[in-house]
């Protein structure tokens, strides 16, 4: 019998947590013959009594298992936290709002049995906000253009994976994790279930816009070079510009005894080209800030106390 481990990344749900963990429960005894499980639950420091719920949680189930992360560190590093306390043959990720309906597990562990070893939910009817579904649009065409990820696969929080993927991308121990990253390079048999998805009952989105940057950012610098790549290209054609505009300038003042002269054009021309300079520095420092992170052994996240430890 194989055992599914269900891993939850929490931040302000203290209201929808318990729902959500009794769905798991109610949909687990429907498969009962052929599954065992355990659910993980990572609290990412939580400004509510989300841990004080995870813990009466854990108190009523032998098999729930709690962790309170020191800080808030972001969903894919409570997400690591989270594959660290596993000992399931297959992980499931799902949010904690309970718009990924667990209900629907069954489709995605069927695709995993027909040869997939990772299984993204998608959605026909998002019932996100604007905001967060636009910052999902972004996220899709980022892993397209940085990654090669395939442009008719869908990433989304609620996934189902097999073992030996997870034991890969908890290989990754350097700060500023990136999950979708760290699958795409582990495996090409990734596949899309469609599911429904609900609308949110309580509450509203725990990502912010920074939140958002923060994991855009992740994925530009941890995975690629390909927007250094873009900055010595740009770079390049700005001077290849710059060198014609120059031609251009000498040629004009021999031939037609004048050469262009306009204060706005050349300022516009010097704010332009100077932004784009430290649009590609900034770029570069980002680079060389989390290799200095990285050096510095800047950790994922630290465990403030787990119900494991009780």
């Amino acid at each position: 019998m194989q055992k599914i481990s269900f891993v939850i990344p929490c931040y302000r749900s203290e209201k929808t947590l318990p729902g959500v963990v009794a769905e798991i429960q109610d949909t687990m005894k429907g498969i009962a013959d052929r599954y065992e499980y355990e659910i993980v639950l990572v609290n990412d420091d939580s400004p509510d009594d989300t841990y004080g719920v995870i813990k009466t949680l854990a108190d009523n189930a032998d098999n729930i298992i709690g962790i309170s992360l020191a800080r808030n560190f972001g969903q894919h590093a409570a997400l690591m936290a989270g594959f660290h306390h596993i000992s399931g043959d297959i992980v499931v990720c799902l949010d904690d709002d309970g718009q990924t309906p667990a209900t629907e597990v069954g489709k995605l562990l069927a695709a995993l049995k027909e040869g997939a070893d990772v299984v993204y939910a998608k959605y026909a009817h998002k019932k996100h906000s604007i905001f967060r579904n636009f910052g999902s649009y972004v996220n899709e065409k980022m892993l397209q253009f940085l990654l090669n990820k395939p442009k008719e696969l869908i990433v989304s929080s609620y996934f189902v994976a097999k073992r030996f993927v997870i034991d890969e991308v908890i290989r990754y121990d350097k700060s500023y994790p990136y999950l979708m990253g760290l699958v795409l390079r582990t495996t090409k048999r990734i596949v899309n279930v469609d599911v429904d998805h609900r609308e949110r009952e309580v509450g509203r989105s725990g990502y912010t816009l920074g939140k958002l940057l923060t994991l855009w950012m992740n994925g530009f610098t941890a995975f690629s070079v390909t927007p250094l790549r873009v900055s010595t290209w740009t770079g390049c054609i700005f001077a290849m510009i710059g060198f014609l505009y120059g031609i251009y300038t000498i040629i004009k003042h021999f031939v037609v005894g004048i050469a262009p002269m306009g204060y706005d054009s050349l300022m516009s021309a010097l704010m332009f080209i100077g932004g784009t300079i430290l649009v590609m520095l900034g770029l570069t420092g980002e680079y060389i800030g989390r290799m200095y992170m990285g050096m510095n052994n800047a950790p994922q996240y630290i465990i403030r106390e787990t119900t494991a430890d009780e």
